[in-house]
């Protein structure tokens, strides 16, 4: 059972930037994918970005391109997001997943997922 705990989320300016992150219990993260997803009321659970293994693959929604990174430390059992240009569009919750297999943008495919962190964007 992994167990995953976001952190980094909160208030901040549209054009501004935040970095979650999402720390694993698992000693063998490496074996795992990493995936963040967002979902807003009444919506379905959107895929954001995806981090394979060992990190040498990234995936991205094309909502984020060129504004969101995601990175991993194996070291730390940690998975970052790292959001640029933040957009009031961005406003929701956060969840961090993990997929024992590669990495991949179906939320359905994820075996472990955190508990979520609220990212408000103001306008």
């Amino acid at each position: 059972q992994v167990q995953l705990v976001e952190s980094g989320g909160g208030l901040v300016q549209a054009g501004g930037s935040l970095r979650l992150s999402c720390a694993a219990s698992e000693r063998t993260f490496s074996t795992y994918a990493m995936g963040w997803f967002r979902q807003t009321p009444g919506k379905e659970r959107e895929f954001v970005a995806a981090i394979s293994r060992i990190g040498g693959r990234t995936y991205y929604a094309d909502s984020v391109k060129g504004r969101f990174t995601i990175s991993r430390d194996n070291a730390k059992n940690t998975v970052y997001l790292q959001m640029n240009s933040l957009k009031p569009e961005d406003t929701a919750v956060y969840y961090c997943a993990a997929r024992d297999g590669r990495g991949s943008t179906i939320s359905n495919e994820y075996d472990y997922w955190g508990q979520g962190t609220q990212v408000t964007v103001s306008s």
